[in-house]
């Protein structure tokens, strides 16, 4: 029986020598998502765009809403206050829910002796940061529109989100090898995420929160990384290191935990299909 490592060497190791092919089936699966359609992939650019305009309609005029309940400030971007907070909860949502069928809808693979089935959620990722990288073209535009300017900050951004995205990783290879012996997984990460849409500080600041419950809200995952992300893309704030340090640990370990289940179940996944 084929051996399979489950150290976190492997973890790099496989990404690098599978680099070409995951570029490739990530290139293939964002084309895929819009062949047929009349604008094409130029659709990655204008969904975000409607969905920053919609939302300054909904909360600045409709609602009248202001970060943190006050503030003339806020007025103008509270929209993209808000959309920052979509942005990380959208890239960390949609290779979750998408997790679960990852063996299932890619069987022809596991029949493959050879297929190193452990890219799979590596090409999810891929798509998923396509459209979370066109997400924040859209609101560093909108950012210049409103203030005519950038803080430097914004560049520690993909340093923001890398913890978030190793953790992803993880959880992704554990939903992908648990999806495809309870089926019922699929079913049940659609309304994690969403829960936790509304357990995250995307539609309002931690601060906010009475002092007994935003203990409870830093025990989410995508917390640290909201916040983060607001302060280096619009308050102009120095990342918090020792916060993100911690947070890069418990990533690493959440990482090479759901790669070594995906390493250890995957001997079954033929039987099983």
């Amino acid at each position: 029986m084929q051996h399979f490592s489950t150290s976190p060497k492997e973890i790099v190791a496989s990404l690098w020598r599978n680099r070409f092919l995951i570029v490739q089936m990530s290139k293939r699966e964002v084309i895929g998502r819009y062949r047929g359609s009349v604008m094409g992939i130029a659709w990655s650019f204008f969904n975000p765009v409607l969905m920053l305009v919609v939302y300054t309609f909904v909360f600045s005029v409709v609602f009248k809403a202001r970060w943190g309940g006050a503030g003339e400030e806020s007025k103008a971007s509270f929209a993209i206050i808000l959309f920052v907070g979509m942005i990380v909860h959208g890239l960390f949502a949609e290779c979750v829910n998408r997790a679960p069928g990852l063996i299932l809808s890619n069987v022809n693979y596991v029949k493959k002796v050879l297929f190193p089935l452990e890219i799979l959620p590596w090409v999810a990722m891929g798509s998923a940061l396509f459209h979370a990288t066109i997400s924040l073209v859209v609101l560093l535009i909108a950012q210049l529109m409103l203030n005519f300017s950038l803080p430097w900050t914004a560049v520690l951004f993909p340093l923001v989100v890398l913890p978030l995205l190793i953790a992803t990783m993880g959880f992704a290879w554990i939903l992908s090898a648990t999806g495809v012996f309870v089926r019922d997984i699929a079913q049940t990460t659609g309304i994690i995420t969403t829960v936790l849409l509304f357990l995250s500080p995307v539609f309002y600041p931690v601060s906010i929160l009475p002092k007994e419950y935003q203990g409870w809200l830093l025990l989410n995952p995508l917390t640290f990384v909201i916040e983060e992300a607001r302060n280096v893309l619009i308050w102009g704030r120095m990342l918090d290191w020792v916060g993100w340090g911690l947070s890069f640990i418990a990533s690493i370990t959440i990482a090479w935990a759901g790669f070594w289940w995906f390493q250890k179940t995957r001997k079954g996944f033929a039987d099983v299909l």
